[in-house]
């Protein structure tokens, strides 16, 4: 009786999270080797959800990768960060694939790519043949896998993008990939909800097996609305690397409050990412508490189903309450988590900061004699009280400013105007630059003359400051010219001080060649266009303030 009972005030409510229909019987392996995941779909990363399937490729790179299905080359991509060597394939079920941080595309498609960078004088491309240039067969040879972008290891990132462009959960389109591990919750966070969550500290519980389930202490709360998060990670057979679930169902006395399916999140979206956690406590603690309630300001409503507008839970009965949870990944595995809380009935302390109360969802002007900046409605995802702090700085054009913690995030830029402390001589006056400190090392970036102050759109709380920017990029060659008899490519360091490296221009015996950016390392694979002999190059590096470097630099190959 009891479990009907709970299964009829389910249904009361709304119907459970259902796995979204994708093609299962569609796709592919893009690869000649069993399926291991280094990260899944909807994994928190920095700023955003991770939006693919990252395959391992046994430390390794330049494996082949296949087309998962039939289709034609839609979209090829070359940039410095990100995806790196990118190909994106459409199928005509309307779907996309997308394979990222290759090294070489396919040969004919290598050959355009290459022929297009010399025709555009530009190593970066984003590219869009005809349909009927690169049709494709499922199975069909269209690139080598690498460690190109933003990747830090060897794989291939795939993606299963649908007909809208989202990227979607790619381990409910019917790869072979074996999991038989559930989810492993390690912590719940307890939040009052009435107050904002960066401005307060959570009851944190940790979490034992016992029974069947993960159980914590109860929990004693001073909120008397509350909000619940989860420290979790999904493993999977025959790796280590941590990974997230598909679905997190909560409920508070048998009654369904709050589900969230991870799938079809858009990168207009993503960012949201930041509201999706507790930003707060992955700064401080480096762990990711992903939230089973919404912030005010969190606009992936589409994730979610609640109980009430944002998922939280009213306790304010002083009653003890029995929270249950249940995890489940995308093949089905899932973990199970009881504990109980209790308001204690004293209530929070409300947030009193007068006119340093940046309130969510509406716009707001900071104004001091020398730093000025507005944040938008959409700006929060909840109230925060500014702290803004001024130190003295003999070295700087400026004082350093403090705005506020880096543990808050910001959703959308702003132009923050800091005015200089002292003259700035006429000849430096294009040359300044803002430094960004998050606590963990400078930034800088090229600032914008503006009626006395000094702009530039920002993203993030920290410490600004202004500075004179120059020094010019210094370019370094990586190997000797001995060496060069014998390398299939040609490297150079280039330290930049102040700003970053805006623009790197290479020629061989006067012709423009295509040098590749990594880090701060650039590099030209030797082609046909360089042919054996003795060379002469021609390296120009520019800064994002105008300084500049020029090296002539011999060698024999």
């Amino acid at each position: 009786m009891i479990r009907c009972k709970f299964l009829l005030s389910i249904l009361i409510l709304f119907n459970l999270p259902s796995k979204a229909q994708h093609p299962t019987d569609y796709f592919g392996n893009p690869l000649n080797i069993p399926i291991k995941l280094a990260g899944n779909f909807g994994e928190c990363r920095s700023n955003h959800f991770h939006s693919g399937l990252d395959m391992k490729t046994d430390s390794k790179e330049n494996y082949p990768v296949y087309a998962v299905a039939d289709g034609y080359v839609s979209r090829i991509k070359m940039q410095n960060g990100g995806f790196g060597h990118a190909l994106y394939i459409q199928h005509p079920n309307g779907y996309t694939s997308l394979y990222a941080h290759l090294n070489d595309y396919a040969p004919a498609i290598q050959e355009y790519m290459r022929n297009e960078q010399y025709r555009r004088k530009s190593w970066t491309l984003d590219l869009y043949p005809p349909s009927t240039m690169f049709r494709v067969k499922k199975g069909d040879l269209v690139a080598y896998s690498g460690n190109t972008g933003g990747s830090t290891a060897p794989h291939l990132h795939l993606e299963i993008r649908n007909a809208k462009g989202n990227p979607v959960n790619g381990m409910l389109c019917g790869f072979d990939i074996k999991d038989a591990i559930a989810p492993k919750p390690y912590k719940v966070a307890l939040y009052d909800a009435d107050n904002s969550i960066y401005e307060q500290e959570p009851t944190y519980k940790d979490l034992k097996q016992k029974g069947g389930y993960y159980t914590a202490d109860t929990a004693i709360l001073y909120g008397s609305k509350i909000g619940v998060g989860i420290d979790v990670f999904d493993y999977m057979n025959d790796s280590k690397n941590t990974l997230n679930f598909y679905t997190a169902e909560l409920y508070m006395d048998s009654v369904l409050q709050c589900a969230i399916t991870l799938d079809d999140i858009s990168y207009d979206i993503t960012r949201y990412m930041n509201a999706y956690v507790d930003y707060k406590a992955k700064k401080q603690t480096d762990r990711w508490i992903q939230l089973l309630f919404r912030l005010p300001g969190n606009q992936l409503s589409h994730i979610y189903k609640t109980n009430n507008e944002r998922g939280t839970l009213d306790i304010s009965d002083e009653a003890p309450h029995r929270i249950n949870m249940r995890l489940t990944d995308a093949l089905g595995n899932f973990s199970d988590v009881m504990f109980y809380v209790r308001y204690d009935g004293k209530g929070g302390a409300e947030l009193m900061c007068g006119d340093d109360l940046f309130k969510q969802g509406i716009a707001k002007t900071f104004n001091h004699p020398n730093v000025k900046f507005t944040l938008g409605a959409e700006a929060l995802y909840d109230d925060v009280c500014l702290d803004f702090k001024e130190i003295a700085d003999s070295e700087a054009y400026s004082a350093r400013y403090q705005l506020h913690h880096t543990y808050v995030p910001i959703h959308s830029y702003f132009t923050l105007f800091i005015k200089p402390n002292k003259p700035i001589p006429f000849d430096l006056r294009n040359k300044i630059a803002v430094i960004e400190n998050d606590g963990k090392g400078d930034y800088g970036y090229a600032a914008t003359y503006d009626n006395g102050w000094y702009k530039k759109s920002i993203r993030y709380f920290g410490e600004y400051r202004l500075v004179a920017d120059t020094e010019p990029p210094r370019i370094i060659p990586m190997q000797s010219r001995d060496a060069l008899l014998k390398a299939s490519r040609i490297s150079f360091k280039v330290k930049e001080a102040i700003t970053s490296v805006d623009n790197f221009i290479g020629k061989i015996d006067g012709e423009w060649v295509p040098f590749e950016q990594a880090g701060d390392v650039f590099f030209y694979t030797f082609d046909d266009k360089c042919k054996k002999g003795e060379h002469e190059l021609l390296i120009t590096a520019t800064d994002e303030n105008g300084n500049s470097e020029t090296i002539t630099y011999t060698f024999t190959r």
